[in-house]
């Protein structure tokens, strides 16, 4: 016999236990900080500098990587809005993928007998490797990403998860700085080349078991299963009917781009810019936690609209102090403590507006669609990483920049194609985010009544859902 279920009021606050916020937060970490080492710097220098691919056959794999890489995450994402399991949409893909994707990882640090120097066969391989990797975390990534959605409607409850993000997040930036700074190798220095191997090949490890071992510890609200999905052709088209989507993808395509673009040419900037490492790292740093402050106490009082507006803006003008005196220590001490803060607001920030989003388009459609909104802002944001790569690579080609020379030894010109590549874009970008998110709509006394609304909505379906499955309700 069922208990009596209360009627849920939107005065109840929806809560997120500590240890679902730590987990999801960790896994998300994990899986990021393997996508940096691959998407930002690591993976191209390794290649190209150890391995000895040409600049431009590597930017030839990352655009063909670009197609594929866009092409599997509305798929995913529609497969995963429809899968029905007892464990939720989106933990399984996360428990059982971290296996396999932990070995897609490692396949691009074995040294294949005879590949040295083959351009045809280190380009396939880089090329495969890609293909595998990316199809593993598109599955992880994309339900991670959407987990917070999974486990709550309101921008408090979430922003508890990801403030946590942003906490393990900061290994994502640090991981590879200090791989960098540490066991970076030089070209031709072969034992220096293995080690860097075996270390990644054991981070790979470690955060998979991170991964794996998470799945334990958060819980999905199952009520979003039984709803009925649209099409797969109908469900891509709904997105874009969602007017707050397309400007939204304005700013997540730039993010993407952004920080690629920046983590990338690191590797190269300090190896031919004479300028000294600690001082920026400092700066990065410092911005990353004054960020991380001024977002979460500003968010309600100025808005996620105006608070990405403006972090927007604070990272182009550090883009392009870096462009214009990025040899000055001073100068570039102050672009770097803003990239922090950019890097700050695009960690907690977007995912926050991108719950809006998909927020808005259930009152419209009435359907939690968390993963099609991934998977096609993926569609849209992934190509961005190679683009940016793409770019990065050509100016330095086209800036005469010579990968057979050693650290420090490259001429004046190619120093400014290693400024004009790592910033010019990203700055450029950013500050048409700025302008361009003026029309984004979901701000103001109105939205915030809908998501009051969606919340009532949200917890009468979960009511509901435990009622026929013989819970009782507690809120």
């Amino acid at each position: 016999m069922n208990n009596p279920l209360p009627k849920p009021t939107a005065s109840q606050e929806e809560f997120v236990p500590l240890k679902s916020r730590v987990w999801i937060s960790a896994a998300d970490a994990a899986t990021a900080v393997l996508q940096s080492l691959v998407a930002a710097g690591a993976l191209t220098y390794y290649f190209t500098e150890i391995r000895g691919l040409s600049l431009q056959l590597t930017g030839i794999v990352w655009l063909l990587f670009g197609i594929w890489n866009a092409t599997n995450d509305p798929l995913f994402g529609y497969i995963s809005d429809r899968t029905r399991t007892k464990l939720g949409r989106r933990i399984p893909y996360i428990r059982y993928g971290a296996p396999i994707f932990i070995l897609g990882f490692a396949m691009f640090w074995i040294n294949i007998p005879g590949s040295q120097g083959n351009q045809s066969a280190l380009f396939f391989q880089m090329l495969l490797a890609l293909f595998v990797f990316d199809t593993l975390y598109t599955a992880i990534a994309t339900s991670l990403y959407i987990m917070p959605y999974e486990v709550a409607i309101s921008n408090k409850a979430r922003s508890g998860i990801y403030i946590w993000k942003i906490i393990f997040m900061i290994f994502t930036i640090v991981i590879p700085l200090l791989i960098e700074r540490t066991i970076k190798p030089d070209v031709g220095d072969i034992p220096a080349s293995n080690q860097f191997r075996w270390v990644l090949i054991g981070i790979g490890l470690l955060m998979g078991l991170i991964i794996f071992i998470s799945t334990f510890f958060y819980h999905e609200k199952h009520y979003a299963q039984g709803e009925e999905q649209f099409e797969f052709i109908r469900s891509f088209k709904e997105c874009f009917k969602n007017r707050s989507f397309i400007v939204f993808e304005v700013i997540s395509f730039t993010i993407i781009f952004v920080q690629t673009a920046l983590m990338q040419g690191i590797w190269v900037y300090f190896d031919e810019i004479d300028v000294p490492a600690l001082p920026l790292y400092i700066a990065l740093a410092s911005g990353i936690i004054i960020g991380i402050l001024l977002w979460v106490n500003r968010r309600d009082l100025w808005g996620i609209k105006t608070c990405t507006r403006i972090f927007s803006l604070m990272f182009a003008i550090g883009c392009f102090t870096v462009l214009l005196l990025g040899r000055n220590v001073i100068a570039a001490t102050l672009g770097f403590f803003l990239f922090g803060t950019g890097f700050a607001g695009g960690m907690y920030l977007i995912p926050l507006m991108n719950g809006d989003v998909v927020d808005n388009d259930e009152s419209r459609t009435g359907l939690r669609r968390e993963g099609m909104y991934a998977g096609v802002n993926s569609f849209i944001t992934k190509p961005a990483i190679s683009i940016a790569q793409w770019v990065f690579l050509t100016f330095l080609a086209a800036f005469g920049y010579d990968q057979s020379l050693l650290k420090g030894m490259q001429s004046s010109r190619a120093e400014t194609g290693i400024l004009l590549g790592w910033t010019f874009v990203p700055g450029l970008l950013l500050f048409l985010c700025f302008i361009f998110l003026y029309w984004y709509p979901l701000s103001g006394p109105t939205w915030e009544k809908t998501k009051a609304h969606l919340a009532d909505i949200h917890k009468e379906k979960e009511r509901k859902y435990l009622q026929d499955h013989g819970f009782k309700y507690t809120d």
